[in-house]
């Protein structure tokens, strides 16, 4: 009988390590977001880029966000964080600001630089 109660309790050991394990990976998984905070990345234009249309579209991707604007204007983003916005450029050099914030307040900004000729 005392081997069949030490290898139930090494099944329950087990049991509670393998669960605990999981509920560990998840919390850090979740805790990502608080770490890493608002992340933009800008796939198009790049920054420095020549344009020759007046007209150019800003494309790119939001991750851990609750905010997202460019040059102070409210933008929007699909359900996996894409964002596509137009924007039209003055004649010379043109500053471009994304900024985003996450439900914990913290900030993140993207300039990009484009030359219109």
């Amino acid at each position: 009988m005392t081997e069949r109660r030490q290898i139930r309790k090494k099944i329950g050991l087990s049991i509670i390590l393998i669960v605990l394990f999981f509920f560990l990976g998840y919390t850090l998984y979740e805790m990502k977001k608080v770490v890493f905070g608002p992340q933009i990345t800008i796939s198009s234009p790049l920054n420095g880029s020549l344009a020759s249309s007046s007209l150019i579209e800003i494309i790119g991707v939001a991750k851990n966000i609750k905010e997202i604007s460019l040059n102070d204007r409210k933008i929007f983003i699909d359900e996996k964080g894409n964002f596509k916005e137009k924007v039209l450029l003055s004649y010379g050099y043109n500053v471009i600001v994304i900024k985003a914030s996450d439900k914990f307040d913290s900030k993140t900004e993207k300039v990009l630089e484009v030359i219109y000729k």
